[in-house]
């Protein structure tokens, strides 16, 4: 692979935080002399009218919509090109959070109790208050709001269904989720390797998207606890059951008596200043330069 195409930009929420991530990839993979060609190439539209001709692989920077739904990755298979990270099915899966629980939970892999709120019922939180309510396919913690009362319930399904019925169609779903007081932790998978495990702290305990993306008092460590071993074990058990590849990030929350309950699987993970993957790989002694190559030598096509 000579020839690499970086694709960012998009038209989903996040496509800010795409171009960023996108950027600093195609200055990654430029700093490493002549060994690639890099065409950074900005996407305005869910195709690929964009793409340069003769390109030999696709660096995918592309975060939410399209770009992690599976419909880049099944574009770029019909025109046999290698990318970056899992394969259009696996994507569509992990850019689905329902479906996501659905095969984490067939797998054996723990998640939190869970719901979904449909047009038709609006079930009670599986286990009380605070709880959580997410738009179940979108990214970046768009859509997603901490409830702490019956009062704000209503009205946090009703913007998480209309945020995905706006951008998905028919009548619109809310995923409802057991909130897990404790600790917030990330894992991430390259190859099939699992770095060091990485905690979040955020300002009042809310790691939404102002703490991921503007925030500088969120802190990020590495804790050397029992059960980050375990943790890691259970991030190949979900990369595996969602029948990942190349790249991912497995999300957790850590409960003050020890369990542990994968949020999510975000397929192609943050490449920012403030994004978790880069953090944990410095920590296991790769570079950002290192580890973007190491992503783009495992792409490949279905």
């Amino acid at each position: 692979m000579k020839r690499i195409c970086v694709l960012m930009g998009g038209t989903s929420n996040e496509r800010d935080v795409s171009i960023t991530s996108g950027e600093n990839v195609a200055k990654a993979l430029a700093s490493l002399g002549r060994k690639y060609e890099v065409l950074p190439v900005r996407l305005d539209a869910d195709n690929l009218d964009a793409l340069p001709a003769g390109v030999d692989a696709c660096y995918i920077a592309l975060h939410g919509g399209w770009g992690e739904n599976g419909g880049v990755q099944a574009a770029l298979d019909a025109r046999g090109i290698p990318y970056t990270g899992p394969g259009a099915a696996a994507s569509h899966i992990c850019m689905d959070k329902i479906a996501t629980k659905k095969a984490l939970a067939a797998a054996g892999v723990p998640v939190a109790a869970w719901s979904v709120a449909t047009s038709a019922t609006t079930p009670a939180p599986p286990c009380g208050y605070p709880c959580v309510v997410k738009a179940p396919r979108d990214g970046s913690s768009v859509g997603v709001y901490l409830v702490k009362n019956e009062a704000d319930f209503a009205h946090a399904v009703a913007e998480a269904r209309r945020i995905d019925r706006e951008k998905f169609g028919g009548d619109g779903e809310a995923l409802v989720e057991e909130y897990i007081s404790g600790r917030e932790a990330t894992v991430g998978i390259v190859g099939r390797n699992a770095l060091p495990a990485v905690e979040i702290s955020a300002p009042g305990g809310w790691y939404g998207f102002d703490a991921k993306y503007n925030s500088d008092e969120t802190r990020y460590t590495f804790p050397d606890d029992p059960f980050v071993p375990e943790m890691q074990r259970i991030a190949l058990a979900a990369f595996d059951a969602a029948e990942c590849r190349g790249v991912a990030r497995v999300d957790f929350r850590v409960a003050p008596d020890g369990r542990m309950c994968v949020l999510e699987l975000n397929t192609s993970p943050g490449m920012t200043g403030h994004s978790l993957v880069p953090k944990a790989a410095a920590k296991a002694g790769m570079d950002f330069a290192a580890l973007c190559d190491a992503i783009l030598q495992a792409a490949t096509h279905d």
